[in-house]
């Protein structure tokens, strides 16, 4: 809805000029240096910010607040950090104390008796209750509430109610002057300024125990979020975070493994793809070909696209070729003698791939079957309305049998939601294991080897302890 008398306006990204001439004023104006000293800071840091390794900070530097943390933070280092989380500690220490201690600001007293490490860990409760009930709005009084139990729970602190509500009150507004972490909205209704502190935040909580038995039912009930598309940053900047993530992509193999363990229909379609990547006859990455397989039998229509990454195995190849061939034998088109046409052309390709001869065989009776191009247009289209039906039907046979794809999976609306939590949650595994965090080289390849199976030969394997 638009205001009489005002007007809307919407804040964009910085583009790479903005940033450059952004970076350029920061150097001078903030380091007090020379215009030329400022500019040869600022192309250096122009310079790293373009390095391949530095792509997540090319990513978060399109808006004022980051680019000022990524100025401040390679001004005092000449480099960016290595992880993001890192990154997102350094900016938050520096908007919630040492910003001020540099330029000698004096903030309200109310909030000037927190100490760093308890300011980052009021705003990590703030943002782990938040985060956790999908509350990325909240009202003032929720979040003073949140506030007003943190203190509570302070050494020495013995609050009458209207003092904790007072106290609460002037809390929540010091955080939203002085760092701009915490910001509002509408009248009464707050949120993280960016949701990237939210999540930061979030994560920090989660490893914040060094009890072993606290942080692992704290990794638990992360682990219960694997299928919430919105807690996939937490994730990953837990696995930043964590000293040893081993355990944390245990539990979500676990928990993504047991999305479809009850369900036999899945778990025959799982098993089947198995099985065809078993056929194939490079051994290696067989996950990879796992994968290739179910993504085939569920989503056809994009077999063009896997043939690309299947060019170095000549079975794969053959079977998107042959999935192609029976996509574009299915679709229906007016002119049948066109379609005929291309049938009759796709299986002349396919032929020159098959090596078994049974299959060569069984190809070769079918496309003989197919009336001459040189025929009349009459023939053909009469042909197409007598055989066609049970011709196709023949060849979907014929591809069955001896390649073993192209199965008629019907799946439930339910199976097809659980499918696709499934393949989200194995992607983020594997997100998760490339993102650099500490996994020893047993558990990554343990959980690589065996994603993708069915449940019995899960169990299989731990009963042979392969």
């Amino acid at each position: 809805m638009q205001l009489q008398g005002f007007t809307d306006v919407e804040i964009a990204p910085f583009t790479q000029e903005q940033i450059t001439t952004f970076a350029q004023k920061w150097f001078v104006a903030l380091t007090k240096t020379t215009s030329s000293m400022g500019k040869n800071q600022s192309n250096q840091f122009i310079e790293k910010l373009d390095l391949p390794e530095n792509w997540q900070f090319r990513q978060l530097v399109v808006t004022p607040l980051f680019l000022h943390l990524a100025c401040w933070v390679f001004q005092n280092q000449g480099k960016f950090p290595i992880k993001r989380t890192e990154f997102y500690k350094q900016g938050l220490d520096l908007l919630l104390g040492k910003w001020d201690e540099a330029k000698g600001v004096a903030r309200d007293s109310i909030y000037r008796g927190f100490l760093l490490p308890q300011k980052i860990k009021l705003l990590s409760k703030l943002a782990y209750i938040t985060f956790e009930q999908e509350q990325y709005f909240f009202e003032q009084s929720v979040i003073e509430n949140y506030i007003g139990d943190y203190l509570q729970n302070l050494p020495g602190e013995n609050l009458e109610p209207e003092e904790l509500q007072f106290e609460s009150e002037a809390i929540l507004k010091a955080i939203e002057a002085q760092h701009g972490l915490l910001i509002e909205r509408g009248r009464g209704i707050f949120s993280f300024s960016y949701l990237a502190f939210q999540e930061y935040l979030t994560a920090r909580t989660i490893v914040a125990d060094y009890n072993l038995r606290a942080l692992e039912k704290s990794l638990e009930g992360l682990v219960n979020h694997v299928t919430d598309a919105h807690w996939r940053e937490v994730f990953l900047l837990t696995m930043a975070m964590l000293r040893s993530a081993d355990s944390l992509v245990q539990l979500m193999k676990q928990k993504i493994d047991a999305l479809v363990a009850e369900d036999p229909y899945l778990q025959d379609f799982l098993q089947w793809g198995s099985q065809k990547s078993q056929q194939i006859s490079d051994q290696t990455q067989l996950v990879t070909k796992r994968a290739f397989y179910l993504a085939m039998a569920k989503t056809p229509q994009a077999t063009a696209h896997f043939a690309l990454a299947c060019t170095l195995d000549q079975g794969m190849f053959l079977d998107a070729a042959l999935e192609n061939l029976l996509l574009e034998c299915t679709i229906q088109n007016d002119q049948e003698l066109a379609q005929t046409k291309v049938c009759n052309l796709a299986l002349g390709n396919i032929l020159v791939m098959v090596l078994d001869a049974g299959f060569y065989k069984s190809l070769q009776q079918l496309r003989a079957q197919i009336p001459p191009d040189s025929n009349s247009r009459e023939t053909l289209d009469q042909w197409w309305e007598d055989h066609y039906i049970a011709w196709l039907a023949q060849l979907k046979k014929a591809i069955a049998n001896f390649r073993n794809i192209h199965h008629q999976w019907n799946f439930s609306p339910d199976q097809e939601i659980i499918l696709a939590k499934y393949y989200e949650a194995n992607q983020l595994l594997i997100d998760c294991l490339n993102s650099k965090s500490e996994v020893t080289p047993a558990i990554r390849q343990e959980i690589e080897t065996t994603m993708l199976l069915s449940q019995k030969e899960l169990e299989d394997r731990e009963w042979r302890g392969s």
